[in-house]
């Protein structure tokens, strides 16, 4: 497997990109009210077959595992229509493990250590609802060993200069830039201090602005001399982008005060809308061509693999009642 120590970075890559592709949809939570009965951890279920894949065969404790592993103890907030496309991922992740397993695929010691290293870190980054110590371990080999065997599936996928300009030219509309607006303000806390503060700056150049709104401001942006930043209609809370939208250029609102406080706004630029070059979205082009067809590639090699595999699964003994997906 030296291609796969090779591009490791790229590697990683392409498994964020599958397991995102698997997953896709599969979060979608209950809402307030919906009632659905099912118990994923029912006992009397615990040990009925979900799913044989050759001589392999998997319970509902093996899929409790799964979910838990992705969503720890909050589970039960999935609605049924979730469970059944995280148990659609299920099954084919247990078809590519053995697929990778009947080819000799294996991990290393090394990526053993270094995958569990990488996702340590994440979780912690993350502050994520499940620990290390909450995962099965062998669940989590299993993962990587899929996503290393994918890799050898979609390590060729390329993009071409050619695909990019033809997206590009097709989809144009998604690269028109709306109208923006640069903003700085100064944040004051009392209503007094904010209306002195204005009749100070109200025929400053932008130069004393920056001035005061570093001696003055309690905003964050105050050591950057107020300067919030760029933004887009609808990036903004209602009642300040009215109060914004409204100025000219170089133009400072009236006091206008918020649960933060008292603020001073400052139109200092507009944009007007633009189409993003070609250039400038080659780099995202890329990413979305590219995300298509490894999901295509994916897909497609999963339906060979369920064709030329011995493998049934059985949903009237899953611990939910499963729903098909009709947009298959």
């Amino acid at each position: 497997m030296k291609l796969f120590k090779i591009g490791r970075s790229s590697f990683f890559l392409f498994l964020a990109a599958f397991f995102f592709l698997l997953f896709a949809n599969c979060g979608e939570k209950k809402s307030k009210g919906e009632s659905e009965n099912y118990d994923i951890g029912d006992p009397k279920k615990k040990n009925n077959i979900i799913l044989k894949v050759e001589d392999s065969f998997y319970f509902n404790s093996d899929f409790e595992k799964y979910i838990r592993g992705t969503f720890g103890e909050d589970d039960n907030a999935l609605t049924i229509v979730s469970l059944s496309r995280l148990f659609d991922s299920f099954i084919e992740e247990k078809i590519l493990l053995r697929a990778a397993q009947n080819q000799k695929v294996s991990l290393t010691p090394e990526e053993r250590r270094e995958y569990l290293a990488k996702l340590s870190s994440e979780v912690k980054s993350d502050e994520s609802k499940v620990s290390i110590e909450e995962m099965d371990i062998e669940v989590i080999f299993d993962r990587l060993l899929v996503e290393k065997y994918t890799y050898a599936i979609v390590m060729d996928i390329d993009v071409k200069d050619e695909e990019i300009k033809e997206y590009y030219n097709l989809h144009k509309r998604e690269f028109l830039r709306p109208e923006r607006i640069k903003v700085s303000q100064i944040l004051l806390e009392t209503e007094d201090e904010s209306i002195e503060v204005l009749e100070r700056i109200k025929n400053a150049s932008e130069e004393d602005f920056r001035k005061i709104a570093k001696e003055a401001s309690v905003g964050l942006e105050a050591f950057k001399g107020g300067e919030m930043g760029m933004f887009e209609m609808g990036q903004l809370p209602y009642e300040m982008e009215k109060v914004i939208l409204s100025l000219k250029e170089g133009e400072l609102s009236s006091v206008l005060e918020s649960s933060y406080g008292y603020h001073i706004f400052r139109l200092d630029k507009r944009f007007e809308p633009e189409l993003i070059s070609e250039k400038d979205a080659s780099s995202d082009i890329k990413m979305r061509i590219l995300d298509q067809k490894i999901k295509q590639r994916i897909s497609w090699y999963i339906e060979e693999l369920k064709k030329n595999m011995d493998w049934s699964f059985y949903p009237l003994n899953l611990s939910f009642p499963y729903q098909t997906d009709n947009s298959r």
